[in-house]
């Protein structure tokens, strides 16, 4: 499936959607949080590592295709692996955010920054520029493997890493949680309980059994 379709789908759900859909998701460490006004982001991973030294991720920012978003494995350090120069960069280049594992820099122009931005860290040292980085290589962002070309979603929830050839069964799994959840909404909103919508009783006399079970909305 394209990538525009798949960022409609995303429009109307969010992460815990997908999480919800699918238990074993990777979901990145939320201590890399968003610095941008800017939140959501769907597209492939373009992966770099660096450590220490910043110049990999201005490699992968001219690198990399556009609508891709660059992710940086800079080993969780305190140092700024980009900062205003760069966001304008990849909003030239057309990407679609940056994940720094690591620390980002020039707040005053990223938090109003229409490129989506994620870090670690904010500080204002940066690293030197001395070595090339790796560039499209399995990384570590966040406490999760990304592959280069792994899907990542993101929101105001956090970010989350899919297997592209799932993405849309899960996007459409996510769709139908937010279906079940807006018909619950809408029986609290007419002043009924939780167990007008979840089969509450019926789930906790399951376990009290030792029976297999599991919490569902019902029809």
């Amino acid at each position: 499936m394209g990538i525009d379709r798949l960022v409609a789908k995303f429009e109307a759900v969010d992460t815990t959607a997908i999480c919800d859909a699918d238990k074993s998701i990777r979901v990145m460490d939320s201590a890399i949080r968003p610095r941008s006004a800017q939140t959501r982001i769907l597209g492939p991973a373009f992966t770099v590592r660096c450590r220490g030294d910043f110049f990999g991720v201005l490699r992968a920012i001219e690198e990399a295709e556009p609508g891709a978003v660059i992710v940086v494995d800079g080993g969780g350090a305190e140092l700024a692996y980009a900062g205003e120069l760069f966001a304008r960069g990849a909003l030239v280049r057309g990407l679609a955010g940056i994940i720094v594992d690591g620390g980002y820099r020039d707040i005053g122009y990223v938090r109003d920054c229409p490129l989506p931005i994620y870090s670690r860290f904010v500080t204002p040292m940066a690293g030197a520029t001395a070595a090339p980085g790796e560039l499209r290589i399995p990384v570590t962002c966040g406490g999760i493997r990304v592959d280069p070309g792994d899907l990542i979603l993101a929101d105001d929830e956090g970010i989350i890493v899919l297997d592209p050839e799932q993405a849309d069964r899960l996007l459409d799994a996510a769709a139908a949680v937010k279906t079940a959840e807006a018909a619950l909404v809408a029986r609290l909103n007419a002043g009924q309980s939780l167990s007008a919508g979840l089969n509450v009783a019926a789930h906790a006399a399951a376990l009290g059994k030792g029976e297999p079970s599991r919490l569902r909305f019902l029809d």
